[in-house]
Order: structure tokens, then C-alpha cells, then sequence
């Protein structure tokens, strides 16, 4: 059950960091509301979490699968630059956070 709050914790820190985006700088209103509303949510579910999963393995998953994500966002939504060192530094970024989860041990 912890990791679907972890996943949900990802899903809406996703979603906060979109509206980063559409807010232009803080100059599009509901947007700019979201942001913290998403991050808000996105930091319950993390903490729920947290209960049963080690937090630096909660958070290397947290951080690193929402830099893939957004990044992915970024190409497809908003037509931002993948270049193949990009792709190659993200893919390290997921081994890193799989790496991390297969050392430790979750209670």
C-alpha cells in the first residue's frame, strides 16, 4: 500500500510541477494555485509513505521518477529539447533509483 501512496505522492508532484509551466512565472492564476495545491498533496502522500518505506529510497524514487516524467512532459507538452546526453543522464537517474531500492531493505 505504500508504494501506491509513493505513486500518488509522484502523480500529483507531476502535476505541481506542470503547472509551473502554465503559470508563466507566477502571471496565470490558476495555475499558480495548483502548484501549491499539488505539492501539498503530493507531500501527504510522501509522508504517508513513509511509514513503511526507507526515505531515501522514498525520495531518490519520489525526485528521480518525477525528473523522468517532467522531462518526458517537457518534450511531448512543450516541445522541449531531448537530446540523447539528456536521455542518457535520466536513464542513469532511474538506475540510481532502482539501485537504491534493490539495496535496501523495506519493513
Amino acid at each position: 500500500m505504500s508504494y501506491l501512496y509513493l505513486a500518488a505522492a509522484i502523480l500529483f508532484e507531476i502535476c505541481g510541477s506542470t503547472c509551473m509551466k502554465l503559470s508563466e512565472g507566477f502571471t496565470k492564476t490558476l495555475p499558480s494555485i495548483f502548484i501549491f495545491v499539488f505539492y501539498s498533496i503530493s507531500f501527504i502522500f510522501l509522508t504517508i509513505a513513509l511509514k513503511k518505506i526507507d526515505i531515501s529510497v522514498a525520495y531518490a524514487i519520489w525526485a528521480g521518477l518525477g525528473v523522468a516524467l517532467i522531462s518526458l512532459i517537457g518534450f511531448i507538452g512543450f516541445n522541449e529539447e531531448m537530446s540523447v546526453l539528456r536521455i542518457m543522464f535520466l536513464t542513469l537517474i532511474i538506475i540510481g533509483v532502482v539501485g537504491l531500492h534493490l539495496s535496501t531493505n523495506i519493513h
